[in-house]
């Protein structure tokens, strides 16, 4: 998984595309305005970016989401809108499905030359960080998505703003950021590659003991200038990115068996329960056995030492 620039061609006589998966982001097919179907080569499964804007959903599957200094989960129903140039990659459990739809309107673009699209300038801009859509807003877009990659021309164009101010006008808590406010897309290409492969090698491995000198070994870079670009292209240092992936892998745990606290730490890479008991209530808010009955799987099994 390298680090890429997406380049991403818009089909003659569209201003913006609808590709489609059923089984993996790697294999995607572009849906013409007339009715055809063409392959094109998916890049969602290894960390890119690309100056179009992209709204995505997945309909099917899940996994974990990394857009700029985000890291998150997703699954069947997730929708996520990102801004132009934000880095961002999927890693699936498995099979996925769904579609995204990508467009670029910069802005010397006719389209701002019109009074109603203020509002859509806004929106634009808040999603430079991408913006995970969820309620009703999410339930509304489900349904227009269909509706607007089985259009063709000028109704297709109108269905793709009709979905975008639906996004606009949406509730403030059904449309949140995602990356921080502090993270900058790096334009310096020349750490992007070693990036990607630590980040391949950290997502694959995060269960084990991940140790700095083969992290660098991997990156191929001195530990001065890994720790510098690590926390320029993830916005973390390498210690808390690790512990972040761990959290994210125990909540899924917690939320789905019944295993005791202790075994999902360590199984998570936590090498010792009650610094993985500190670390998730200060995350979390709360205690990994009150997650778990909040997830409504509580076993009844305490977990050894303080939580």
């Amino acid at each position: 998984m390298s680090m890429r620039r997406e380049t991403i061609e818009m089909p003659e006589g569209q201003s913006f595309r609808i590709i489609r998966w059923s089984r993996s982001v790697r294999a995607v097919e572009n849906l013409l305005a007339d009715g055809r179907r063409r392959a094109v080569a998916g890049e969602g499964s290894r960390w890119h970016y690309h100056p179009e804007m992209e709204l995505t959903l997945f309909s099917r599957g899940d996994g974990d989401r990394f857009v700029g200094d985000h890291i998150g989960t997703f699954e069947g129903g997730d929708l996520v809108l990102l801004g132009g140039m934000v880095p961002h990659y999927w890693h699936a459990r498995g099979e996925t499905a769904g579609l995204s739809l990508q467009w670029h309107f910069p802005a010397h673009h006719p389209l701002w030359e019109l009074p109603e699209t203020a509002g859509l300038a806004e929106l634009f801009a808040r999603a430079a960080g991408g913006l995970h859509i969820s309620g009703g807003t999410r339930d509304t877009l489900v349904e227009q998505i269909p509706r607007l990659a089985a259009a063709e021309g000028l109704l297709r164009f109108a269905l793709l703003l009709e979905l975008l101010h639906t996004v606009a006008a949406a509730p403030g808590g059904e449309v949140r950021a995602m990356a921080s406010r502090t993270f900058v897309s790096p334009a310096d290409r020349t750490y992007q590659d070693a990036m990607s492969r630590v980040l391949r090698h950290l997502v694959g491995n995060f269960r084990e003991d991940i140790r700095l000198d083969e992290v660098l070994r991997i990156a191929r870079l001195s530990r001065p200038t890994f720790a510098r670009q690590f926390k320029r292209h993830t916005g973390r240092s390498l210690s808390d990115f690790l512990i972040e992936l761990r959290l994210q892998a125990a909540c899924r745990e917690l939320a789905g068996n019944r295993r005791s606290v202790l075994e999902i730490a360590l199984d998570c890479g936590f090498s010792q329960v009650s610094f993985f008991n500190r670390v998730f209530r200060r995350t979390m808010a709360c205690s990994p056995s009150e997650y778990r009955a909040r997830a409504g799987l509580a076993t009844g099994v305490a977990a050894p030492g303080p939580d």
